[in-house]
């Protein structure tokens, strides 16, 4: 009886391992054949009835993502596809109509909530591509509608709603198109002004620190500028380079830095950080307004800036 009992554990013994063994063949298998499947990002096909580059822009930013499967996480290994399609996405959507846009990248990421990491994983392209301050595809407008998503979503924690509340309020602060908030500067003599007493057609606001290397670079390119210097010779143009910082002996030993024709000022009072008048994620940042001191560019490139003088107002350097 004893060797029959010994008989049948050997048999269930064996039975086991070899079903182990079979388990983790066919596991394996499955991995080799998942890492050898072939993932491409196919993009929608616009409608041939759609013939306006308005109306296949609007499609396409609808669109872009239909043949994407959001439940499959190797794309997140995957950034050549993945994330190279994310960056030819945001490329498309200054051509589609803005609600259109803000509604595509919402619905986006709630596409994306098939799978909790996906979500994340699009969260944070979105954030790199659409908000840091060193992506030249920034834009502030097309981050709002991720920021309200992650506000209203359940699929977001109150930590991530919190900080997404204050973003989102720094955001609206001073938006192209609104009347910049005014502010006051004290210059080198003890003279104080504000940002409304300067008059002039257009207005490049400047905020930056004289110990910051790129600030540096800013400066230089913008004294270098021929139709920013026209724009200022013809009255036309005027520069305020504002440090908003505290420590003033770093600003008086770099005094000479800035042109005498700039107006070069310092925040006193502190009120600009303190207050967070303005959204100064990184410094330096550059707006230009007109001379209502409505915003037209914001938080821009000096590069962009510079484009935008030219092609759009050459009477700033033909007057």
């Amino acid at each position: 009886m004893k060797k029959h009992n010994i008989i049948c554990l050997f048999l269930c013994l064996l039975f086991g391992l070899c079903f182990l063994e079979c388990s983790n063949a066919s596991k394996q298998k499955e991995l080799i054949t998942e890492q050898k499947k072939d993932r491409t990002f196919i993009m929608a096909t616009i409608p041939e009835a759609l013939q306006t580059p308005l109306d296949r822009a609007n499609y396409l930013v609808e669109h872009y993502w239909d043949n994407f499967d959001f439940t499959d996480t190797a794309y997140i290994h995957l950034p050549n596809i993945t994330e190279q399609a994310m960056a030819n996405y945001i490329e498309i959507l200054p051509h589609a109509n803005k609600d259109i846009t803000c509604m595509a990248i919402k619905n986006t990421l709630i596409k994306a909530e098939a799978d909790s990491s996906i979500n994340t994983y699009f969260l944070d392209m979105y954030k790199k591509y659409l908000y840091d301050p060193n992506s030249p595809m920034r834009n502030e407008e097309y981050y709002i509608p991720v920021l309200n998503y992650i506000i209203e979503s359940n699929k977001t924690n109150a930590t991530d709603k919190e900080r997404a509340n204050f973003k989102l309020k720094m955001l609206l602060k001073n938006r192209i198109g609104d009347k910049a908030t005014n502010f006051a500067y004290t210059l080198a003599s003890g003279k104080t002004g504000t940002l409304y007493d300067i008059k002039s057609e257009y207005t490049i606001v400047l905020f930056y620190n004289p110990d910051c290397h790129a600030c540096a670079e800013v400066i230089a390119a913008i004294k270098n500028s021929n139709i920013i210097n026209d724009g200022l010779e013809n009255k036309h143009l005027a520069v305020l380079s504002f440090y908003p910082d505290a420590d003033l002996e770093i600003w008086k030993k770099h005094l000479n830095d800035i042109p005498t024709y700039w107006i070069n000022g310092y925040d006193k009072n502190q009120i600009v950080q303190n207050k967070k008048v303005y959204d100064l994620k990184a410094i330096p940042t550059i707006y230009l307004l007109d001379k209502d001191k409505k915003v037209i560019l914001k938080d821009v490139d000096f590069v962009i800036l510079e484009k935008w003088l030219f092609e759009n107002k050459p009477m700033v350097i033909l007057r």
